[in-house]
Order: structure tokens, then C-alpha cells, then sequence
């Protein structure tokens, strides 16, 4: 049976995707079953620094025995950003043949602004709730459009983890899981699964601020 994860960009996944790729996870996984999916990316050149495509196959996707027709990623290339939104809605739509996807694992990080995904603070993709996938305006440096799945997506996974990390995250972090609800502000705190498991994956560091640790 397929697995279908949608990867996440930044330092903290980074370091699991090199990890996955060595010894024995490399080996012990059976990575044709896996499927590659993207939760966002900026539109940049996919050689770019700023690409999650380039992150993840750096230090993952070109290290690992899985078949080229797995890796689903973002065609964020295209001139036409809206283009490239509504082409991997296709992808995604093609793949799950139901309603709704159902991700097997989607991979989230969180930002010192609360958002998640390319989901940022204020801006209209927060409302969707029909498209699946949508062009999201920046919200922070590069200053460039993203391509981003929206809540329905990810609110329809078995299971999404959150991955948080560094001393720059703990005053949000604390305001996402015990401040008021305020999702236009804090985006993440929407991410709630209708059908399906959020486990957060925290550091030291940016749990500091937390009440309930332990």
C-alpha cells in the first residue's frame, strides 16, 4: 500500500530528511511504497537556495532508492504562479481518488509568526476552503509568492506532526497551544485533524515558555 507524506521545508525537517537518508533508515525503508508530496514552496528556480524542493533532495530525495515517479513536487518554475497552484492540485487530485485527500503523514514546521505551511498571518489563503492548493502571498523574507496546500488538505491527514525548534519559537509557541484562539494571527492554531492524530515535536528550546511540560 502506498504511503504518502507531504514534506515540510526549514532547518528543523532538514535535519530528519538526512537522518532518513543514512544508515539504517536508508535501507530499512521500502521507499517505493513512499510517495513524496510538498505541503508549500516559494516560486523560485528550483536550484535555489529558497527552494524546499532543493532542500529535500539535497539532503534526502538524491540519497535514497526512490523511484522518480514518487517525488510529486511543485513545478514553482513556471512564470505563472496561479499556473503552478492548479497543476498540483491535479497532482494531488489524480493521487487521491477521494473527496478529500488523506494524507498517510504530513510534516509541518511552524514559523515566529505562527504560520505553517505557507499559511501566514492575515492573508486571505487562511479562508479557503474549497481548493486544495492555492498561491499564497509572502509573509516573509524572500519576499516571493508560495504555493501552499490549505486547511482542507491538511485537516484531512491521519496524522501531521509539527516539528519546533529554537528559542525564537517559544513566545508563539506559547501563544499557539495555550494563548486565546486567534487563528487569522496565529494560522497553526487551525491545524486540527477532523479524522486523524497532531503530535508536536518540540526542542528544549522552544518549549521553554510552555506550562505543561513534562
Amino acid at each position: 500500500t502506498p504511503f504518502s507524506v507531504a514534506l515540510a521545508g526549514g532547518s528543523t525537517p532538514a535535519l530528519l530528511y538526512s537522518l532518513l537518508a543514512s544508515v539504517p533508515y536508508r535501507t530499512a525503508i521500502d521507499w517505493k511504497l513512499i510517495h513524496l508530496f510538498f505541503g508549500d514552496d516559494r516560486c523560485v528556480p528550483i536550484d535555489s537556495d529558497f527552494s524546499n524542493f532543493r532542500l529535500a533532495s539535497d539532503s534526502l530525495i538524491s540519497k535514497i532508492p526512490i523511484p522518480p515517479e514518487n517525488v510529486h513536487r511543485i513545478r514553482t518554475e513556471l512564470q505563472d504562479n496561479e499556473e503552478a497552484a492548479l497543476e498540483y492540485e491535479k497532482e494531488l487530485r489524480n493521487f487521491f481518488t477521494t473527496p478529500y485527500p488523506r494524507f498517510d503523514l504530513i510534516l509541518l514546521g511552524m514559523g515566529s509568526d505562527g504560520h505553517c505551511a505557507s499559511l501566514f498571518p492575515g492573508k486571505s489563503s487562511l479562508s479557503e476552503t474549497t481548493r486544495w492548493v492555492t498561491v499564497a502571498e509572502p509573509g516573509l523574507k524572500p519576499f516571493v509568492p508560495r504555493v501552499t496546500i490549505t486547511y482542507p488538505v491538511i485537516n484531512h491527514a491521519h496524522q501531521i506532526i509539527f516539528m519546533v525548534a529554537g528559542s525564537d519559537k517559544a513566545e508563539t509557541l506559547h501563544e499557539v497551544i495555550e494563548g486565546a484562539y486567534d487563528p487569522k494571527a496565529l494560522p497553526s492554531q487551525d491545524v486540527s485533524p477532523l479524522d486523524g492524530s497532531c503530535t508536536w515535536l518540540i526542542d528544549v528550546k522552544a518549549a521553554a515558555k510552555l506550562s505543561l511540560q513534562g
